[in-house]
């Protein structure tokens, strides 16, 4: 196991240097810069002069190749652990990252907990009706919103319970009189806009799960010991449950590692349609103010989850299978 750990993080670490050294080159070469960008705000354009372009270019460090921005950057980051400095924003990228956490979390972390804990007895229930009336109707139900895109999805939903009925508030993560509430009535408002936007995060993940288990547990019930376990008599339900069910969680456990960087990431799009102020959004805006120190943090926090949440994947499936040898 120390071996394979060993071995898997040094390609682990150089996969993640690749990564950063192709991004840092790529939003290098993207049309504008946060100089450009910074002046077409101000509405500047026409008194900008070549010397005062040289300057700002020099004052946010772009003076350079962007081969040397990078070591200058991976340099930062190992010797004073510095993401360097928002030149959107005026503040370190770390501190700029970490108020965004929170929403990102509150969101990801609801939305993963609804989603597992539905999928398992909607999962169930389809094995139990089986090609009946009521598995059918709900397994295409299921199909539907799975392959309903989210966006589309948040539109219909703001249309239908902000625009036509008035329930549920627009966007933004609290109200405008937040300040002036009592705990209870903050953590009440806070919860009344996370409704529309854990919906639009959970539909999608809850219909993959349940489908998911539904197809793994009519894979596990035609093994011999599930026919054996009949035989001698076993309440169908305990056949299901403790035999079936306990061997389909196999798979699904190592769904929990492949989730690790989406507790984090967030969703672009979502976050953008909402309003909702987490790492998602944070992404967005940084790619149009070509906020470089914002892009690369991101990028590295995203890649380097991605890359944790495989290994984690691969130790899970070896802890929860017995037959499994790293080695």
């Amino acid at each position: 196991m120390l071996r394979y750990l060993i071995r898997r993080s040094l390609i682990g670490l150089l996969t993640l240097s690749l990564i950063t050294f192709i991004i840092y080159a790529l939003i290098r070469q993207m049309p504008g810069n946060p100089a450009t960008a910074q002046i077409a705000e101000m509405g500047l354009n026409k008194r900008i002069t070549e010397e005062d372009m040289e300057r700002i270019n020099r004052s946010y460090g772009l003076d350079k190749p962007w081969h040397q921005g990078y070591m200058e950057w991976v340099r930062r980051l190992l010797t004073r652990r510095d993401l360097g400095r928002s030149f959107t924003h005026k503040k370190p990228v770390y501190a700029l990252i970490n108020e965004r956490v929170g929403p990102t979390l509150l969101l990801s972390l609801t939305s993963l907990m609804l989603s597992y804990v539905l999928a398992g007895p909607l999962g169930l229930y389809s094995v139990v009706r089986a090609n009946r009336t009521d598995e059918r109707i709900m397994s295409t139900f299921l199909f539907m919103i799975y392959s309903l895109p989210t966006f589309v999805a948040a539109l219909a939903l703001l249309y239908f319970f902000y625009q036509r009925l008035g329930w549920l508030p627009l966007r933004g993560m609290s109200s405008e009189n937040f300040d002036s509430m009592s705990p209870i009535q903050k953590l009440l408002d806070v919860g009344w806009h996370m409704i529309l936007p854990v919906t639009c995060f959970t539909y999608g993940s809850l219909a993959y799960y349940a489908r998911f288990i539904r197809s793994n547990m009519q894979e596990v019930i035609r093994q011999d010991y599930i026919r054996t376990a009949r035989a001698k008599g076993v309440h169908p339900l305990f056949v299901v449950v403790r035999h079936a069910f306990r061997n389909t969680m196999i798979p699904m456990v190592t769904q929990l590692g492949l989730t690790l960087p989406t507790l984090l990431g967030g969703s672009v799009i979502l976050e953008q349609i909402f309003t909702w102020p987490g790492m998602g959004r944070l992404f967005f805006e940084s790619i149009n103010t070509r906020d470089y120190p914002v892009i690369m943090g991101l990028t590295l926090i995203f890649s380097l989850l991605t890359l944790m949440g495989q290994l984690l994947a691969d130790v899970l499936y070896a802890v929860v299978d017995p037959r499994i040898k790293l080695e």
